[in-house]
């Protein structure tokens, strides 16, 4: 591994990790980390390149970061852990769930996507256009570089299919907003895909768990403490 994490820890007892969203950073979290950490030894980490964690030489993709989960996790000498990712962080975690099946407990998918497909257009367009204005400039500026990698996450990745979902024996919530930018369809197929899964939908848009975290928190804890 070619990164050392930054991360945020509270709490203590069985393992929980928290991951962001594309461009953000752990502080996302700041009203899960302490209802959370009542139960659980509570574990924000700072995505590749996001946040205080180092870009690093390795690929910036979904897969990847899903590796440098499992070097995190070897690190930390966690063995299993139940994992919540919001958006990408949704996406790394299912990536994670399919390659390492062994090291997660439970699992919560926090408006992920498995494509560009399930975002909503009104969404998706200006990213796309983003992502190639900022590829056009990539060479020529850092900023650009890092943009477009950014929004390359979210025009190339995670590329799964609903038939892999299948293959995810964790318990999973899969758990998004009513106005969420991730396709209403989209998040039910998820749903759908992965065997005895949980559905909640939650009044709100994709940012649930910074805007309504009293109904997020509740709906977490009462499927990871059943």
């Amino acid at each position: 591994m070619d990164i050392s994490h930054h991360y945020l820890e509270q709490g203590s007892g069985e393992v929980l990790i928290l991951l962001h969203g594309n461009g953000e950073d752990c502080g996302y979290f700041s009203h899960q980390m302490e209802p959370f950490s009542r139960y659980y030894r509570v574990i924000a980490i700072d995505t590749r390149g996001h946040g205080q964690t180092p870009r690093g030489e390795a690929p910036f993709t979904i897969r990847q970061f899903a590796e440098d989960l499992l070097g995190f996790m070897d690190l930390q000498g966690i063995e299993r852990a139940d994992i919540l990712g919001f958006s990408d962080g949704g996406n790394i975690a299912m990536v994670f769930a399919l390659t390492h099946p062994e090291r997660v407990c439970k699992l919560v998918l926090n408006g992920a996507n498995l494509d560009a497909s399930g975002v909503k257009r009104s969404v998706q367009i200006p990213i796309e256009i983003g992502y190639r204005m900022a590829s056009l400039f990539a060479h020529k500026s850092l900023n650009s570089k890092k943009k477009a990698e950014l929004l390359g996450l979210m025009v190339n990745d995670p590329s799964l299919k609903p038939e892999e979902l299948a293959l995810i024996k964790a318990p999973t919530l899969v758990i998004a907003g009513t106005r969420d930018m991730i396709k209403d369809s989209h998040t039910r197929l998820i749903a759908g895909s992965i065997a005895g899964s949980k559905l909640v939908l939650i009044e709100g848009d994709h940012f649930i768990a910074g805007k309504c975290p009293e109904e997020f928190n509740r709906a977490v804890l009462d499927f990871l403490l059943r």
